[in-house]
C-alpha cells in the first residue's frame, strides 16, 4: 500500500503548482507587457493586435470542456505538467514569429497549455485537501500567477526586456526557464505519492462515459449560474491585463510608469485573493460576496475612464478592479467541490465547462478594446466625409459665375460664407 502524503509534500506540490502557473502567466502576460513594440515590428493592425492579446482565452472556448474532460481522465499531475511544457514551447517560439499568422498559431499552441493548467491545479487542490479547504488551497496557487503577471509589467518590460535587448530575447528566455519549470514538476509529481482525497484516475475515454459527465455537469443550476457570473469575471479581466499598459502609454504615460501602473492590478488582486474568500467562509456569505466582488470591478472599470491630471490617480480605479478580480478568482474555482453531484471527480470538467463559455467574454475583452478606436475613427471619417463634398461645388462654382442671390432648395446644404454671399 501507497503511503499517504506528508503535508509538508502536499504544501511543496501546490507551491510548486503555482510557481508553474506564475510561470504561465508571466509568458501569457508578456505580449501585452510588449504589445505596442511587437506592433510596430509585426506592422499589427489593431484588431490584429486585439486578437493577439484575446487568443489565449480564445483557445478556452473550443478546449475547455474537452481539456476539464481529459484531466479528470488522465490525473492533475498530467494535466499541470504539460500545461507547462506547452506554455513554455509556445513562448519560446514566439520569439521568431515573423509576421501575424505566425505569432497568432504559436500564442494559440500557449493557450493549449493554460488550459491544462487551469483546470489541473483545482483538481490537484482538491486531492491534495478536504473540500472545506481547496478555497484556501486555490488561493496559493493564484498567488503565484498574480506574481508572475506582476513581475512581466513591474520588471519584464522597463527592467529585463531592455537587458536582454528587446521582446524577442524575453520571449526566449522565459520560454526557456518555463521548460525548466516543468521538468521539475515531472519529477516531483513522480515522487509525491497520491493524495488522501484523490480520486481514481478513469482511463475509460469512451463517449457515453464523457457525454454522462458532461449531462451532469451541464444540468446543475448552481453551475450554470457560475458560468454566467465567470464570463462577466474573463470578459473584464482579460481586457484590462491585454489592453491597459497600451491603453496609457497612448495618454502620454511613459512605458515604465505604464508597467508601475499596471502592475497594481495585481497587487489588488493579491489582497482580494487571500482575504475576500477567508472572510466569506467565516461569515457564511459566499453569495454576496460574489455580488460585492462584481460590483467593486465595475466602478473600477467606469473610473478608467477619466483623465486626472495627476495620472497617478488611476492606481484607485486599478486596484479596485484587482480587488473584485481577486475575490472571485478563488471563489469561481472552489464553488463545484463544494457543489453536490459535482465534487472533486468531476471537478476538472466543471470547471472547464466555466472557463469554456466564459472565456467568450475573456476573448471579446481585448478585440472589443483594440476594434473600437479603429471603429470610431472610421466612422468619424464617414461623418465629416459627406460635407466636403457639399463645400467643394460651392466653392468651384463661385470662381466661375456671378454671386446670385436666389435662395437653395436643399436643407442640408451648409450655410454660404458672408463672402460668397455678397
Amino acid at each position: 500500500m501507497t503511503r499517504p502524503p506528508t503535508r509538508v509534500e502536499n504544501a511543496a506540490l501546490l507551491v510548486l503548482g503555482g510557481l508553474g502557473y506564475g510561470a504561465l502567466l508571466f509568458v501569457w502576460f508578456s505580449l501585452p507587457a510588449y504589445l505596442q513594440p511587437v506592433i510596430d515590428d509585426l506592422g499589427l493592425t489593431g484588431t490584429q493586435a486585439g486578437v493577439l492579446a484575446g487568443a489565449v482565452p480564445l483557445t478556452y472556448i473550443p478546449l475547455g470542456l474537452a481539456s476539464g474532460l481529459l484531466v479528470d481522465r488522465l490525473g492533475a499531475r498530467v494535466g499541470v505538467g504539460l500545461g507547462i511544457a506547452l506554455a513554455g514551447l509556445g513562448q519560446l517560439t514566439r520569439s521568431f514569429a515573423p509576421e501575424f499568422p505566425s505569432m497568432l498559431a504559436l500564442t494559440l499552441l500557449l493557450g493549449v497549455g493554460a488550459t491544462g493548467l487551469t483546470f489541473g491545479l483545482p483538481k490537484l487542490a482538491s486531492e491534495l485537501y478536504p473540500a472545506d479547504r481547496v478555497g484556501r488551497a486555490a488561493s496559493v496557487y493564484l498567488v503565484g500567477s498574480y506574481v508572475g503577471s506582476a513581475t512581466v509589467f513591474a520588471f519584464g518590460r522597463p527592467v529585463i526586456g531592455p537587458a536582454l535587448g528587446g521582446w524577442r530575447p524575453l520571449f526566449l528566455y522565459s520560454g526557456i526557464a518555463t521548460l525548466a519549470v516543468a521538468a521539475v514538476w515531472a519529477i516531483a509529481a513522480w515522487y509525491v505519492p497520491a493524495g488522501v482525497h484523490e480520486t481514481e484516475v478513469d482511463g475509460d475515454l469512451t463517449l457515453a462515459s464523457l457525454v454522462d459527465d458532461v449531462r451532469a455537469v451541464l444540468s446543475h443550476r448552481d453551475l450554470r449560474l457560475l458560468v454566467l457570473l465567470g464570463t462577466m469575471y474573463l470578459f473584464v479581466l482579460h481586457g484590462i491585463q491585454g489592453w491597459l499598459v497600451t491603453i496609457l502609454e497612448t495618454r502620454g504615460v511613459s512605458a515604465d510608469l505604464a508597467g508601475t501602473i499596471a502592475s497594481t492590478l495585481v497587487v489588488g488582486q493579491v489582497v482580494g485573493v487571500l482575504t475576500i474568500p477567508a472572510l466569506a467562509e467565516r461569515f457564511g456569505r459566499r453569495r454576496a460576496t460574489l455580488v460585492a466582488c462584481a460590483v467593486l470591478a465595475c466602478f473600477g472599470v467606469v473610473g478608467l475612464l477619466a483623465e486626472p491630471a495627476a495620472v497617478l490617480l488611476l492606481v484607485a480605479p486599478v486596484v479596485a478592479i484587482g480587488l473584485g478580480m481577486g475575490g472571485l478568482s478563488p471563489l469561481i474555482r472552489a464553488v463545484p467541490v463544494e457543489l453536490e453531484g459535482i465534487g472533486a471527480k468531476l471537478t476538472g470538467t466543471a470547471v472547464g465547462v466555466v472557463f469554456a463559455v466564459g472565456e467568450i467574454g475573456g476573448f471579446l475583452g481585448p478585440v472589443v478594446i483594440g476594434a473600437l478606436p479603429e471603429e470610431t475613427a472610421g466612422l468619424q471619417r464617414r461623418r465629416h466625409r459627406p460635407t466636403r463634398r457639399r463645400v467643394r461645388p460651392l466653392r468651384a462654382r463661385s470662381t466661375t459665375a456671378p454671386p446670385t442671390t436666389q435662395t437653395t432648395t436643399n436643407r442640408n446644404a451648409p450655410t454660404v460664407p458672408t463672402r460668397w454671399s455678397s
